[in-house]
């Protein structure tokens, strides 16, 4: 797991992975064209990092409807986002698509069933994302947000890979080492798993007294 100072200074120094670099020169080109300046070459890209030469960073920061998630999201903000003018901010909300509630003994269910639990979930998708963007502006930082369907460890992991995000921000649910071999842990399979740098947040130590170790 990589540090936030080694995060920064990965990105200070230009150290991106290869299908980074190649939507970051899209990114670019498309810049360029847009206020009409010829897009940069190779040794053009290189100025076109800015007078700071650094490239943006991307944070994206996973939220549900745990105050864990809105700690982490507030604390990345806080000392990740203001360190780095310019970052970037999508905060991304990971549901079960909604066959995932139908007991698993029908074979069938009912549509009205499935329509009602569709539109539960986005009533709480609806409130979730817009809690985080309430976190966002309270900072004055815009962000974006998005919400993906699926198993929540999976869905996430392949978000940030779609977005080619440079850092994940993740709560941890303080769980005990019991409750985390028998339930899993998303923070640990995202922390494996996830295709950049991964931040994950404990809660306070008041709250995490008496369960044990965990992350």
């Amino acid at each position: 797991m990589w540090s936030i100072e080694a995060v920064i200074a990965r990105h200070e120094a230009g150290l991106t992975t290869g299908s980074e670099r190649v939507a970051m020169e899209e990114e670019r080109a498309a810049a360029a064209v847009a206020s009409g300046v010829p897009p940069a070459g190779a040794g053009g890209a290189e100025a076109s990092r800015g007078t700071a030469g650094a490239t943006t960073m991307k944070v994206v920061a996973a939220v549900d409807a745990s105050e864990e998630s809105l700690r982490a999201l507030s604390w990345a903000l806080d000392h990740v986002v203001r360190q780095n003018p310019g970052a970037s901010v999508v905060v991304v909300h990971a549901q079960h698509r909604a066959e995932h509630f139908v007991y698993p003994g029908l074979a069938y269910a009912l549509p009205m069933a499935v329509d009602s639990m569709k539109k539960t979930q986005e009533e709480n998708a609806r409130r979730v994302v817009t809690r985080a963007l309430e976190v966002c502006a309270q900072r004055q930082v815009t962000a974006k947000a998005a919400v993906v369907e699926g198993d929540p460890k999976e869905a996430i992991c392949q978000a940030v890979e779609d977005m080619h995000a440079d850092l994940l921000v993740l709560g941890s649910r303080g769980l005990g080492m019991i409750k985390r071999a028998l339930l899993g842990s998303v923070s640990d399979y995202l922390a494996h798993h996830a295709s950049c740098p991964v931040l994950i947040v404990k809660p306070p130590k008041a709250q995490t007294k008496g369960t044990g170790n965990s992350t």
